[in-house]
């Protein structure tokens, strides 16, 4: 073996003379998150195996396994990682806002705009498998917006009329997305005519949720 005037080596390719750089356990983990998200959301949790996982991440059975116990334990670990990052959004989106209003609106916002990005974790919230365990775990989902929402409802209510409330607002924003991406895939539409989309369904979706507060306020103060 030599080496030629622009330093490789004779007889080897460059991705050959180069080895892969070795992902850090974060980064792989990460990777191998990812990956399954896009096919439990292609195929659904059932057909997906974690052979499946493992060749679509470039990456051997025995390694997706030192990070994951089971297909179930990805799965669930899928769950807290959607839940996280939506949550997450939300806040970030309620926090640049100083009404209660206009949180509100700005926490629909972000929750559209989650869709409209994470197509693949939307399909799979929806699609809940027929397994116990892990349709509870999507519900929990449900459940951690409900209380995220909660607090919002700035009316003079206890603890538990606020969470009947939120429950109710995240089962309806669950109808209208579940129309609004059936509309959708009826339809080409640019990214940016989406989020304008995506906008108005929020600014709406805030208006009626707004006029029940509203409306509670009234009530109280009879």
């Amino acid at each position: 073996m030599t080496v030629d005037g622009t330093g490789a080596m004779n007889g080897l390719s460059h991705s050959q003379a180069m080895p892969r750089r070795r992902l850090t356990a974060e980064r792989r983990r990460r990777q191998l998150i990812d990956v399954a998200l896009e096919s439990f959301a292609t195929n659904g949790f059932n057909e997906t195996t974690m052979e499946d996982i493992a060749t679509s991440a470039g990456v051997t059975k025995p390694l997706l396994y030192q990070h994951f116990a089971s297909k179930r334990a990805l799965y669930l670990e899928l769950i807290d990682d959607v839940a996280a990052r939506l949550i997450d959004a939300l806040a970030a989106a309620a926090s640049t806002a100083s009404r209660t209003r206009r949180q509100v609106e700005a926490g629909f916002e972000a929750y559209f705009r989650f869709t409209i990005e994470n197509p693949s974790a939307v399909r799979m919230l929806f699609d809940a498998p027929h397994d116990e365990e892990l349709a509870r775990g999507l519900r929990s989902i449900e459940d951690s917006i409900a209380q995220f929402l909660a607090p919002l409802f700035d009316a003079d209510i206890d603890a538990d009329h606020q969470r009947t409330l939120a429950s109710a607002v995240v089962g309806m924003t669950e109808g209208v997305t579940r129309d609004w991406l059936r509309v959708r895939s009826e339809r080409s539409r640019a990214q940016l005519e989406e989020m304008q989309e995506a906008n108005l369904l929020a600014h709406r979706l805030a208006d009626f949720a707004w006029g029940g507060v509203r409306s509670l306020n009234r009530a109280t103060a009879s």
